[in-house]
């Protein structure tokens, strides 16, 4: 059972008669709930391989699932098992392992909208091993346990753990660089099984964004924990499906937002001062119940901070299903060329993608 939150200004359940606003909100997220959820998000609660349907025009998505299906098997035992069932505890040894021979885990390399995190959740629903002893979570939100708990308390946490999922893996600073790798290394001693998803191959990790051929070495070491597994194809929420609905009017998404129970309703320049304002780690926490997101003044985002905040947003949004009804820009506007030219463009892509998917799911609320 997941530990309460509290919030600022509005109680923690959400009242039907009227919208609730998502700046009136700043969770406090203990320690324990963040360990406690660190499994697939409620959109990818029920996913297995068998509901994968890879693109048949390209085999590289099948090719996939094989790969990442002969993996779960071999995770049949190892770390976290308690004890040596069988002789199973040849590779994720847990007392002083011997030297990995190759690549402890499987790295999916792929745009957005290819079904990476679909994969890589169905590997945590298919390896078998208690929920408690396999971790799921993103990037972000992987620092952000270092962060809460520190670094030796989550090497400890996670280190008898089978297997660790890490979606969206980017480094975006030297920071982030040396903490993962030290942390995976870690792990992988302990005898912990990897898994992870990116648009950037391991080795390339970091360009664009920094130095990255300052930290090579901790690059080199992450790209070595991983045996490449790449996924090739178009995004599937616009596979075959219409454009996005255009912006409505304000007074359109108000209505909306007040007649719908569970609904927020925000001005969006409001909201992206309130982001800076709240820890990433907590954007989960603050849409806790929410039923739709209605957003006023949709714009062009100001700068590359506020960007990356909303882009960590609309993540959460996304992985909880919550429809997003919105006046102002068209989502594909929100992201300057020279950011979408950047060094985290696949980052506000798949923001775009995640956005536009949810303001399809939200016409309904307008048409009410």
């Amino acid at each position: 059972m997941s530990a309460p939150i509290t919030t600022s200004g509005s109680a923690g359940s959400i009242a039907a008669e009227a919208p609730v606003a998502l700046t009136a909100r700043a969770p406090q997220v203990p320690a324990e709930r963040l360990v406690a959820e660190m499994v697939p998000p409620p959109r990818f609660a029920t996913v297995s391989f068998d509901n994968y349907i890879p693109d048949r025009n390209q085999p590289s998505q099948a090719e996939a699932v094989t790969v990442l299906r002969g993996f779960a098997e071999r995770l049949g035992g190892g770390a976290g098992a308690g004890k040596d069932k069988g002789g199973l505890r040849s590779w994720f040894r847990r007392a002083k392992p011997a030297a990995p021979s190759g690549p402890r885990g499987v790295y999916l390399d792929g745009g957005y909208g290819v079904g990476k995190t679909h994969l890589l959740a169905s590997l945590w629903h298919a390896t078998p091993a208690p929920s408690e002893k396999k971790a799921f979570g993103t990037f972000v939100e992987l620092t952000n346990l270092v962060g809460a708990l520190g670094f030796q308390q989550t090497v400890k946490t996670l280190s008898d753990h089978r297997l660790l999922c890490i979606d969206e893996f980017e480094l975006d600073d030297p920071g982030d660089t040396v903490l993962v790798s030290s942390l995976l290394g870690k792990l992988v001693e302990a005898g912990v099984a990897l898994a992870a998803t990116s648009n950037t191959l391991p080795g390339k990790l970091g360009e664009g964004r920094f130095a990255a051929a300052d930290f090579l070495r901790e690059i080199q070491g992450l790209s070595a924990h991983f045996q490449p597994v790449r996924i090739d194809g178009e995004d599937y929420r616009h596979r075959g499906l219409p454009e996005a609905p255009a912006p409505h009017s304000d007074e359109i998404v108000t209505r909306a937002a007040k007649r719908t129970p569970g609904a927020s309703l925000d001005a969006f320049p409001e909201l992206l001062e309130h982001l800076s304002q709240v820890h990433p780690s907590r954007y989960g926490a603050m849409s806790d119940g929410l039923q739709a997101v209605c957003l006023t003044g949709v714009g062009p985002v100001p700068d590359q901070s506020t960007a990356l905040r909303l882009v960590v947003l609309a993540d959460r949004l996304y992985d909880r299903e919550v429809p997003v009804l919105a006046s102002g820009v068209p989502f594909d506007q929100l992201f300057s060329e020279e950011m979408l030219n950047g060094g985290y463009r696949k980052k506000y892509f798949r923001a775009i993608s995640r956005l536009t998917a949810l303001a399809r799911d939200a016409r309904e609320l307008a048409a009410a």
